[in-house]
């Protein structure tokens, strides 16, 4: 697939994967380790924004524990109507922005947020497209964290395969997120492995 084929594919995403599936779960164990994680680090105050945000189940679980200035970004418009019915308080008070990426994130100015972080959504850039991850450590101030899917191996990756699909038909690109974001100026703090991602949190130094 090519990149305009993989944005597309998740501008058109219902069912499987949509907004309406991911509010229909809710918060879960990454929306509770950054309850966790973040007092640590930072006040409630924090300028935090959402790579990838959907419905907004992470952010919804921030504000419900005192976090009040959030940001989220989508590529999907729908995510923001399922947003304004499942969690009406987030869409009210949050600031969101529909579009790629690739498309937005170069007009965020640098260390914009506090925090930013991304829940299975890096995963899914195009290798042609890896300047996103410099344009994600530049708006980042202080904190960043992903969880990404890194497979169930023991070592938490895929061995040599550059990419996998899901439910074969669309791809997740597989990463060394230490190495990414350690060569973009970010010491990592925290590596913990889920039944279905590695979160880690890293810290600009």
């Amino acid at each position: 697939m090519d990149p305009d084929d993989v944005r597309r594919d998740w501008v058109e995403r219902d069912g499987m994967y949509s907004p309406a599936y991911y509010a229909d779960i809710g918060p879960n164990e990454v929306s509770e380790t950054l309850v966790s994680v973040l007092p640590h680090y930072v006040d409630d105050d924090a300028a935090i924004l959402e790579l990838g945000c959907g419905s907004g189940r992470h952010l919804a679980h921030l504000r419900e524990h005192g976090y009040g200035t959030l940001t989220g970004i989508d590529i999907n418009d729908a995510a923001f109507e399922v947003m304004a019915e499942a969690y009406p308080g987030l869409a009210a008070t949050g600031t969101f922005r529909t579009g790629a990426l690739e498309d937005v994130l170069p007009e965020i100015p640098d260390d914009e947020f506090d925090v930013v972080y991304s829940v299975e959504t890096l995963q899914h850039i195009h290798p042609d497209e890896e300047w996103v991850f410099e344009a994600v450590a530049r708006i980042t101030g202080d904190l960043l964290i992903t969880a990404e899917n890194e497979g169930n191996s023991p070592d938490r990756g895929r061995g040599n395969a550059a990419v996998s699909y899901v439910d074969d038909e669309f791809p997740l690109y597989h990463r060394d997120w230490k190495s990414v974001f350690t060569g973009l100026g970010f010491a990592q703090l925290i590596r913990e492995p889920t039944a279905r991602d590695t979160i880690r949190v890293f810290r600009s130094v």
